[in-house]
């Protein structure tokens, strides 16, 4: 009796140790999961999206790291990474890159856009202290509409990019005509797949080569039961940007930063710069969101212009706090964590509850509630220790 109290006493210590969002949200998507399997949807296949998804957003919420740890808040201006990015991605095809090399002139272009209008970023949100996340947010609208004006001005000429008739880019351009969809997704990737044939006889099938994975079932014919995706590329990459991150804040420089976060009063008396620990911090964090947008946009195989990038913060923010950041402290753990969770959620909660609400399109509503009131929440615990 004495054991089995120790035991609820050591599982109860530890629940309470993890932060009320994490709990609720990664709560809701095991009901999910369970709901979608007991309603006969393929759980190989929901997981596979949730990579998907995982590995699509993880720069993303990544971005939101330094900007929290050096005390500016949630990068809600996100969209003037994603922008970056997105010329970037433009100016390549204009160029005429094509597959490996469209990919490498695109990051190298994204971080060189990304670094000049991040310092720039930086100064404003140094010049707006205590407003950072009101300000952010009104940037991020503003860059985001400054651009669909240039979208239409801008004096590229690629077929690949512009209307057939008329001036200006595409809203969407494939990326699949420059061989750049999937591009890392296929690298290293593997496919697992459960195939009935028309005789109903099921085999599982392993496919090692994603690239080839279409015609391999053309070939085989029957239908695909449960498909189970991995893009072993894309988490690599996304590992190694988490990994740089961590290096970064073991080093003076990362420390550093982090010390202006947790206390700017007490960094500035110790002599540390505060002020250029913070412009470094949101070059940083717009980098990643231009790179994060590459990145999504060949998972996707798609690039979405005009006022596609808009929204794309709240997701990552929401994604970050549900990890168990705070919008002045966050780790790579969070990030992690956060996005697995709520993007798990998000990914699989149509197809679920498009078979329990047959006819309805509840996703999107559902997505808006989980993600503006995880926002609301961190904003009314800031508001708690302020007025403490």
């Amino acid at each position: 009796m004495s054991e089995l109290k120790s035991f609820s006493y050591g599982l109860w210590s530890r629940l309470k140790r993890i932060p009320l969002p994490t709990l609720i949200i990664g709560g809701l998507w095991l009901v999910i999961l369970i709901l979608g399997s007991s309603l006969g949807l393929a759980l190989p296949t929901l997981l596979s999206d949730t990579v998907r998804r995982f590995g699509m957003w993880g720069l993303f919420v990544l971005a939101m790291l330094p900007s929290i740890q050096c005390g500016t808040g949630p990068n809600f201006a996100l969209p003037i990474g994603v922008c970056c990015g997105l010329l970037a991605i433009v100016c390549s095809i204009e160029f005429g890159f094509m597959r490996w090399g469209w990919l490498i002139a695109s990051l190298v272009m994204a971080i060189i856009f990304a670094g000049i209008v991040g310092y720039f970023y930086g100064k404003l949100m140094n010049a707006v202290k205590g407003s950072e996340m009101t300000i952010s947010t009104y940037t991020g609208f503003s860059i985001t509409y400054l651009f669909c004006i240039l979208w239409m001005v801008l004096p590229f000429r690629s077929p690949r990019i512009g209307w057939m008739l008329g001036s200006g880019l595409r809203s969407t351009l494939e990326l699949g005509q420059i061989g750049g969809a999937q591009i890392i997704n296929n690298f290293l990737g593997f496919e697992r797949l459960r195939v009935v044939d028309p005789n109903g006889v099921a085999e599982t099938l392993g496919i090692t080569d994603l690239s080839q994975s279409a015609g391999i079932l053309q070939d085989i014919g029957g239908t695909v039961s449960s498909r189970f995706t991995f893009p072993s590329g894309m988490l690599i990459f996304f590992a190694i940007f988490c990994l740089f991150m961590w290096l970064f804040y073991r080093s003076k420089t990362g420390i550093a930063t982090s010390a202006v976060g947790m206390n700017p009063v007490f960094a500035k008396a110790s002599g540390l710069n505060v002020d250029k620990s913070r412009v470094k911090a949101n070059i940083i964090s717009t980098v990643l969101a231009a790179i994060g947008i590459i990145i999504y946009s060949q998972s996707f195989g798609y690039a979405q212009l005009y006022d596609a990038p808009i929204m794309m913060a709240f997701q990552a923010v929401a994604a970050v706090l549900i990890g168990g950041a705070t919008t002045n402290r966050a780790k790579i753990p969070h990030v992690i964590i956060g996005t697995l969770i709520f993007q798990g959620l998000l990914t699989n909660s149509p197809p679920v509850l498009n078979s329990l609400f047959p006819e309805t399109d509840l996703s999107e509503i559902f997505r808006m509630v989980i993600q503006n009131g995880i926002i609301l929440y961190a904003l009314t615990q800031v508001k708690v220790g302020a007025e403490q």
